[in-house]
């Protein structure tokens, strides 16, 4: 696994990018509270929605897809929000 950050010239980021070996990655916003978890999730939305305009355009080097999307939080709950962001908080990382 290889970790690393997003950021681009619209200025949508991601704290860390998990690379996982086979290809597949993840996006993940730290945010302290839960109230900034709106905020953190709507960044990752909307660089998955560029990558989906990009493929639309580009069908002979298509970007892949984010697997998942993380919003890590110090809340006190893990979920899925209807948007499909998982919420982790960083007790559950523990153990």
């Amino acid at each position: 696994m290889l970790e690393s950050y997003y950021r681009d010239r619209y200025g949508l980021e991601a704290d860390l990018v998990l690379h996982i070996d086979d290809g597949r990655y993840a996006l993940i916003e730290c945010k302290l509270g839960s109230r900034e978890i709106e905020e953190g999730a709507k960044h990752l939305l909307e660089i998955k929605r560029l990558i989906q305009v990009h493929n639309e355009t580009e069908k002979q080097v298509p970007l892949r897809e984010p697997d998942l999307m993380i919003g890590m939080t110090g809340g006190s709950m893990a979920y899925t929000r209807p948007d499909g962001v998982k919420v982790i908080p960083l007790a559950c990382f523990k153990d």
